[in-house]
């Protein structure tokens, strides 16, 4: 029903909406934001979205990560990058780069020492989340990756209202309650009128060293039956493995044979085919 100035309710809402976004600066051209997300924390979040990034960008796109968990960066050592905060002359902030081009903006890449910790309250954080769109010279990007806190707090709604967020991918583990934990990110990204564009599994089983059979270690998943349940696809399976772990902490995330996400890839380019 129209209120008396011809507006319906929903034109309210759509408007409301358009009132938290936040303008880029004028030298980025962001074709595509996606959000990585889980309903809490220690899943793996920032591995998928250094995979996601990595693999985006060795099919020759160009590529960008926002580290938007603010409190808890590691975004810069996956891919080792240190302290760089330096800005152009237009006083916009220059992302660091990692060795395969792909373009990085975090917290920890701006404090004077990378193990300070951040004793901010909500508002001050969802703020910087706010200036790494506005006040960065991203430049042309493809894909902007951004690597959320857990749960469905300050800094998400920040990312959701604020951005121009093109779908969500939501990060899973076998051990936990899978139904709980992507059931909270989909239901904020319906809330918010963000496509869930499916999802990954991380820690879902271990490789047995001696005849490289699959291991289920968190017992069996119940990722398949879940997702077939919500319409949703499973975008990768990401193993268990030593040695991830430790190109991550080398900075060389970028050498992770990574061959579980050829879905992922699929889905984004498809992404890219329909705005173009």
């Amino acid at each position: 029903m129209a209120n008396g100035h011809g507006k319906k309710p929903e034109d309210f809402k759509k408007q409301m909406e358009e009132n938290f976004k936040v303008a880029p600066s004028e030298f980025s051209h962001v074709k595509k934001v996606i959000g990585i997300v889980s309903g809490k924390g220690g899943v793996g979040k920032s591995l998928v979205t250094g995979l996601s990034a990595s693999a985006m960008n060795k099919k020759g796109y160009k590529t960008a990560i926002m580290d938007a968990d603010i409190t808890g960066p590691s975004i810069p050592k996956m891919f080792g990058i240190g302290k760089a905060n330096y800005a152009d002359e237009n006083q916009l902030l220059i992302p660091a780069s990692s060795e395969g081009g792909i373009k990085i903006m975090s917290l920890n890449m701006l404090m004077e020492n990378e193990t300070d910790p951040v004793v901010w309250r909500g508002p001050v954080i969802a703020g910087i989340v706010k200036q790494f769109w506005s006040d960065v010279n991203w430049g042309d990007v493809d894909f902007m990756f951004v690597d959320m806190p857990p749960g469905t707090g300050d800094v998400p709604l920040t990312v959701f209202q604020s951005l121009p967020v093109d779908g969500i991918i939501v990060v899973s583990t076998p051990q936990e309650l899978v139904e709980m934990i992507v059931e909270k990110a989909i239901n904020m990204a319906n809330m918010m009128n963000i496509p869930v564009l499916g999802v990954v599994e991380n820690m879902s089983y271990m490789k047995c060293p001696h005849c490289g059979e699959p291991i289920n270690i968190f017992g069996e998943s119940g990722i398949e039956k879940y997702a077939a349940s919500k319409g949703l696809d499973i975008l990768g399976r990401i193993p268990l493995d030593p040695a991830v772990a430790g190109l991550c902490d080398a900075g060389k995330a970028e050498d992770i044979e990574n061959e579980y996400m050829d879905s992922l890839v699929y889905v984004l380019e498809g992404l890219l085919e329909d705005k173009e």
